[in-house]
């Protein structure tokens, strides 16, 4: 029985695939996610690329520079954001429906007039 060999993906090939992960997800990928990416074995993507797992475990390693504080408030003023956009919201809803009610009102005051109007009997003309 013989091994098949397929030839492995070159270096540009690893960094566009890292690249690619990186902006699907929004961040660095792992090695098996790369290694699948790539349609490669996670040991065999290991074995012939120890310096790019490395750098991307070494990257995986280092803080990212945003704390818990940090996170906690974006957290607050997205909230803070998204309640006065939903009061904005509300304001125009009610704006909306004022508007909706007087429409109703005018559009029922404009059809008995038109009915008032029928039911006026046409004279004739005269002929000149």
């Amino acid at each position: 029985m013989t091994a098949h060999r397929h030839p492995l993906p070159s270096r540009t090939d690893v960094h566009a695939a890292i690249d690619s992960l990186t902006s699907e997800t929004g961040r660095r990928p792992s090695v098996l996610a790369l290694a699948t990416r790539l349609g490669l074995a996670n040991t065999t993507f290991r074995r012939n690329y120890p310096d790019i797992c490395a750098e991307l475990a070494a990257i995986a390693r280092t803080p990212s520079g945003t704390t818990a504080a940090d996170a906690y408030s974006k957290v607050q003023a997205n909230n803070a954001r998204l309640r006065r956009d939903n009061r904005d919201l509300a304001e125009q809803l009610e704006l909306a429906i004022a508007a909706i009610q007087r429409l109703s009102i005018d559009n029922g005051l404009l059809r008995a007039a038109l009915h008032d109007a029928r039911a006026v009997t046409p004279l004739p003309r005269r002929p000149r």
